[in-house]
């Protein structure tokens, strides 16, 4: 067997020599060592030698199969070797290379930026980040809201309902209500997201958009907290000669209910107001909805006060960065996506 072995080891590197490619040099590695290969074959026969040779014999088996492996190793690395070698073949080194636009290495979409920038703001004042899903019970979206059935956002010219009776959510209040489901007060949140409504497409509206909401629900919550809390978020956003106001509107889930404008020299309006969010104090009859949700009193609106507000991240992108129509972020166009 001493000569059978010398001469298999042998004859496999020859052939593994001579192996011109990938599949040549794989048939020659089932030859010798596959389940039926050479030296598998005449491992077998390890059985039938005496006591006094295996040890010398399996030794010398050992010592053949390291050689086969480590010369199939080394002809594997050159015929790759080869390989890049000819892949590159042709290619001219000296030509100068291609330089690489800003548009070209990526960057994040501007409303993401704007997103993480506000979520940070955000964070600093205790907000915790909470999220639900796009398709949200009539529920959820509307009734827990106080939003009577007669509302004309429940109309189906305004929402997107399914045939279950399923809707895709209009704000993201709905991550409001899931969260105090859930969980007791003290609650304080921000619920970012995508929101959709039946707007007709135009220079300001999308079927889709951008929302960030907020909600405070604990103790002794009040106007002023509502009022220092997006004043001192709008300052860090648009800068400190910002100036806001406060107008009394309606929401059916806050009582009593704001909009509140901006003026600010980084938006170009010194001399005019913009609007920018809705905002109130949670109406007691939301907390109540609830309470009945959960089976128990955790949201007593004798005990508890909160205030929640709501804005959309697109139209302060567009006031931010100046664009004149909100499709531009949309369009997928790198000339005005490689400005940010």
């Amino acid at each position: 067997m001493d000569a059978q072995l010398d001469q298999l080891r042998d004859e496999a590197i020859a052939a593994i020599a001579a192996a011109a490619d990938e599949t040549a040099l794989d048939l020659a590695r089932v030859k010798f060592l596959g389940q039926q290969g050479s030296l598998t074959t005449l491992s077998k026969g390890m059985k039938d030698l005496s006591k006094e040779d295996k040890p010398r014999i399996g030794k010398l088996l050992n010592d053949v199969r390291n050689a086969v492996t480590a010369a199939l190793d080394i002809r594997k690395a050159a015929l790759l070797a080869d390989a890049d070698k000819a892949a590159f073949a042709g290619v001219d080194v000296t030509l100068p290379g291609t330089a690489v636009s800003f548009a070209g290495k990526g960057s994040l979409h501007p409303i993401t930026q704007l997103l993480d920038r506000t979520t940070a703001i955000f964070r600093r004042m205790g907000f915790a980040l909470a999220d639900g899903p796009d398709i949200e019970t009539e529920w959820h979206c509307f009734d827990a809201l106080n939003t009577p059935a007669d509302h004309p956002a429940r109309n189906e010219q305004d929402t997107f309902y399914f045939p279950d009776g399923r809707l895709l959510r209009t704000h993201t209040s709905t991550v409001q209500i899931r969260t105090m489901e859930k969980a007791a007060p003290p609650v304080r949140i921000i619920a970012p997201g995508a929101a959709y409504r039946r707007d007709e497409i135009d220079a300001t509206h999308l079927a889709q958009f951008t929302q960030m909401e907020g909600l405070y629900v604990d103790e002794g919550v009040s106007v002023a907290d509502l009022k220092g809390t997006l004043e001192f978020f709008f300052r860090e956003l648009f800068g400190n000669d910002a100036k806001f106001r406060f107008r009394p509107h309606f929401f059916p889930f806050t009582e009593p209910s704001y909009e509140v404008d901006i003026k600010t020299s980084m938006l170009g309006a010194t001399d005019r107001w913009l609007e920018i969010a809705g905002c109130g104090m949670v109406d007691p009859s939301v907390l109540e909805a609830v309470n009945t949700k959960r089976g128990d009193r955790a949201f007593d609106p004798e005990k508890y006060t909160g205030f929640a507000f709501g804005f959309g991240l697109d139209r302060l992108a567009m006031l931010l960065s100046g664009t004149p129509d909100i499709r531009y972020f949309t369009n997928n166009d790198q000339r005005f996506l490689a400005q940010f």
